[in-house]
């Protein structure tokens, strides 16, 4: 599935819940499905910087696609990452960069969380754009 693809399928599921308590019981719900980081890739460098939880990300090319792995200490936090590598894991860097991720706002989820984790939203998306800058060097090498 192309990117633009899985958000709109995500857009379309949390059009089905009525309130926001079920929207963040169903992120909580994705956070327990996520693939977990290795324990080797939980370091200090992996940390995403602007997140109040801690928050592990790790990026390895497979093919041509962008593979993610990720953790939280926090359960929310989890499955908001956990969405997010939904939509970006396992695409091609170049789709990464150029991805638009307008369906965070069409969801609502950056109005529905504090300040700090609103950052902390904003500094996932922008750590998984970065790694696939750092791919893409890698595949026009």
């Amino acid at each position: 599935m192309t990117i633009k693809e899985i958000q709109e399928e995500i857009i379309e599921e949390f059009s089905m819940f009525d309130d926001w308590m079920e929207r963040y019981e169903y992120i909580i719900e994705l956070g327990k499905s996520l693939p977990i980081i290795k324990e080797e890739f939980k370091l200090e460098e992996n940390l995403i910087k602007g997140c109040q939880s801690k928050v592990w990300l790790h990026s390895e090319l497979d093919h041509q696609n962008v593979k993610f792995t990720a953790d939280s200490d926090a359960i929310l936090t989890k499955g908001i990452v956990a969405l997010l590598l939904r939509v970006f894991s396992e695409q091609h860097p170049r789709d990464i960069i150029e991805a638009d991720t307008s369906f965070i706002d069409d969801i609502g989820l950056k109005e529905h969380l504090s300040p700090t984790r609103a950052n902390g939203l904003v500094s996932m998306v922008k750590q998984i754009k970065m790694y696939a800058i750092a791919q893409q060097s890698k595949l026009t090498q």
